[in-house]
């Protein structure tokens, strides 16, 4: 196996584990509900805790990797979410499986936060796109696998045993990195942390991608939060079972996030994160009418626009990201994804919840071409520069 490969394994496999293991218990929040006697919100905070304390845990963890190396981050970041994955069923208390799940959240975020950085130091500006597009695969692969795996098994075997079960599935795909991982570039500095930081927030180009991660990911959680309540209510009247099945349009999100590297050589980073970005708004659009073939293309077409949109702005972070502020970087992309992951998917369940669903793809649809005005604002002058280069 080439050394390429090898990364491009096990970077999959490690998102496969992570992202399994992050959205487990979505599936089998009623059966928790049932057991601890909570609403629909207290449930939820099964999934809300571990994404939050992500968010918060990835800019200090992407930090420590500049100096003790990206490659023993990520390492310890899929063994410990798998042995805490493991301990979840046996808790005895629902606040003892929240916190739990908070640990499990910290854990998680040593993966996405220094992943792009390591790849970018390993491949190099060339390879990086490709690395980054099979690196959001498997993450996709995972959110939907565990997903799906938590919710096939939940009757049979209950939550705890369907949790047990994504476990794992994680720990199996922990193995394969463990194994597979080459070794990254010798760690930095611990005085060029702070300096770092700062050039993290100071270029345009980068703070373009942070926009895009937060807007849309804000629109892709918010349209998905209401999912279920749109495809379950009148007039499309499905059962909850038939309507989970909407996540299986994550397969196709796998696909364009591994393809994107070669419509970035196509066309530029540029034109196809724009494009992406318009085709997730058009996704939306799509479902507007009460038409359950055009609901279901809909989520398809934004699906695959949102992850294709995604790989393109987590790999032109990665590529345009200095050496010294790589993790800096890395963890600035990840923690304003998740922002926009805990923010615009409450905001947009409060606005389909007091106006319906079209209100929803509007304010939807003003989010990602505010998105798509940051890489124009935010790209102008380098592109501008580039014109000039090929015009002499």
């Amino acid at each position: 196996m080439t050394s390429t490969r090898r990364v491009k394994t096990a970077v999959a496999a490690a998102g496969i584990s992570s992202f399994a293991l992050l959205y487990a218990p979505q599936p089998v929040l009623p059966q928790l509900a049932a057991q601890y006697h909570l609403d629909p919100g207290g449930a939820a905070l099964a999934v809300s805790v571990a994404t939050g304390a992500l968010a918060i845990a990835v800019l200090p963890i992407a930090a420590l990797s500049e100096v003790v190396g990206r490659r023993p981050v990520i390492l310890t970041s899929v063994v410990a979410s798998v042995v805490l994955g493991l301990l979840l069923p046996l808790m005895p208390t629902y606040p003892a499986l929240l916190v739990l799940r908070a640990l499990q959240g910290v854990a998680i975020a040593g993966f996405p936060g220094v992943a792009a950085a390591y790849l970018a130091e390993r491949l190099g500006r060339a390879g990086v796109a490709a690395a980054v597009g099979a690196m959001i695969a498997g993450n996709t692969v995972g959110g939907m696998l565990g997903r799906l795996a938590s919710g096939f098994t939940a009757g049979p075997l209950g939550w705890r045993g369907a949790l047990l079960v994504v476990a794992g599935v994680g720990a199996v795909c922990s193995a394969i990195t463990v194994v597979t991982l080459p070794p990254g570039v010798r760690p930095g500095r611990v005085g060029g942390v702070g300096r770092g930081l700062l050039t993290a927030l100071s270029k345009p180009v980068l703070l373009a991608q942070y926009a895009v991660a937060l807007l849309a990911m804000g629109s892709f959680v918010a349209l998905y939060n209401a999912a279920g309540f749109r495809l379950t209510g009148s007039p499309l009247n499905l059962s909850p079972a038939v309507a989970s099945l909407v996540f299986l349009a994550y397969a196709t999100g796998s696909v364009s996030s591994a393809a994107a590297g070669r419509l970035v050589a196509r066309v530029g980073r540029r034109r196809a994160l724009i494009g992406a970005l318009l085709l997730t708004a058009t996704g939306a659009a799509l479902t507007l009418p009460d038409s359950l073939p055009l609901v279901i293309t809909g989520f398809l077409v934004l699906t695959c626009a949102f992850f294709a949109a995604h790989a393109v702005a987590n790999g032109w972070a990665a590529a345009d990201a200095p050496e010294t502020a790589r993790g800096q970087v890395g963890g600035m992309y990840t923690a304003t994804y998740y922002l926009g992951s805990s923010v615009g998917g409450a905001a947009g369940a409060w606005v389909y919840g007091h106006a319906g669903w079209s209100w929803l793809i509007a304010v939807v649809a003003v989010w990602l071409l505010l998105a798509v005005v940051a890489v124009r604002v935010g790209t102008r002058v380098r592109g501008e520069r580039l014109e000039l280069v090929k015009a002499g």
